[in-house]
């Protein structure tokens, strides 16, 4: 038993280092968010970044299992690795909770809390600890460091040419959201008259019923904000349509073709769309999986226009801050009345959003 044991071990690691490399590349834009919303590293940064980390991971997973530089070099620095790894999830726990979202050692492949990614560490550290100790180095020679830096560098080679991307783009600061407020004093209203509708003021001819009547349609209509640019401004072309989203009421959709909880929204809003309780509707699909759009729109069974954004970064900022997908917004003249976002406590609710559309009240 003792004598297969380090090689089993080594089989092991190479194995867990494997699938956590393969799992943060599928998708790797994920990682790439997932290290912006940890403050590791920039939009600009984070395509680089994440690249060189899966391709460490790589390195270590097929030089764990040759023979050179194991305790001098590969060993350690695995052990090293993964001491970083648990003191960002021990900061991550005493932050949000043991317990709370998902690590993403594995992407979004095997969901993983803070915990459990703790505790997959430790007993790894345990295994790697003691193959320093039984193992031994063959005969040392500094050529032997050539071995590290092919493995290291054609793995690099190899995430780059297998997930190319677009250098960085300047991306403008969007304008802010202005939210519409439950005050009838709110400045976000035009106060003047001209964004109510006409009433005649002649009103001899009415019957008194008639009058009541007119009086309480008029106190009952909301003014419709005054009309204002907001971050989706530039989009203006969705498919065959021209549409100035900041006119009047629509809906706006941030979508991944390939995100199954996107393509749930998306069922939801198809249904609320051919029941007329909804406004006009349009989607912005990231540029990820594109070949799975008509699948989307097969399965989902939406109408909805769509455009694709080739810019991963600036996507995400239309998003909103650690935000995540699926995104739907309700926008008033410009102004976003509601928005959801991500699979957490600010999701997408159909029938919260109807009860908005329908009650003019916000």
């Amino acid at each position: 038993m003792k004598k297969y044991l380090p090689w089993t071990l080594r089989i092991l690691i190479s194995a867990l280092f494997m699938l956590s490399a393969v799992a943060k590349s599928f998708p790797i834009w994920a990682f790439e968010k997932q290290l912006v919303d940890l403050g590791v590293l920039n939009w600009c940064q984070s395509p680089y970044g994440s690249r060189l980390i899966i391709a460490l991971e790589w390195s270590i997973a097929f030089a764990i299992l040759q023979p050179y530089l194991l305790k001098r070099f590969v060993i350690p620095v695995t052990i090293l690795l993964l001491v970083a790894f648990n003191i960002h999830l021990t900061i991550q726990m005493v932050q949000f909770g043991a317990m709370n979202g998902n690590c993403g050692c594995f992407g979004q492949l095997i969901p993983m809390t803070p915990l459990e990614a703790f505790l997959k560490n430790i007993f790894t550290l345990a295994a790697l600890i003691y193959l320093y100790v039984k193992l031994q180095d063959p005969n040392y020679h500094h050529r032997q460091w050539w071995v590290m830096g092919f493995i290291y560098s054609t793995s690099v080679a190899a995430m780059f040419m297998v997930f190319p991307f677009c250098p960085c783009k300047t991306i403008e600061k969007p304008v802010n959201p202005i939210n519409i407020s439950n005050d009838s004093s709110s400045n976000n209203f035009g106060s003047d008259s001209s964004n109510i509708a006409p009433v005649s003021a002649d009103t001899s001819n009415l019957s008194k019923q008639t009058k009541d009547t007119a009086k309480k349609v008029v106190d009952a209509k909301i003014p419709e904000p005054n009309p204002i640019q907001s971050k989706f401004n530039a989009f203006q072309r969705f498919g065959d349509e021209s549409v100035n989203l900041d006119q009047g009421k629509k809906i706006v959709c941030l979508f991944v073709p390939g995100c199954d909880h996107c393509r749930d929204a998306a069922k939801k809003l198809a249904t609320l769309s051919k029941q007329k309780k909804i406004p006009s509707g349009y989607i912005i699909f990231m540029n990820e999986e594109l070949f799975k759009i008509p699948e989307f729109y097969q399965e989902t069974g939406v109408k909805f226009p769509y455009f694709v954004m080739d810019d991963i970064p600036a996507f995400f900022t239309l998003l909103g801050t650690n935000a995540g997908t699926p995104g739907v917004f309700y926008l008033w003249n410009g102004h976003i009345v509601k928005s959801y976002e991500g699979i957490g406590e600010h999701q997408f609710n159909a029938e919260e959003l109807v009860k908005i559309i329908g009650s003019n009240k916000f």
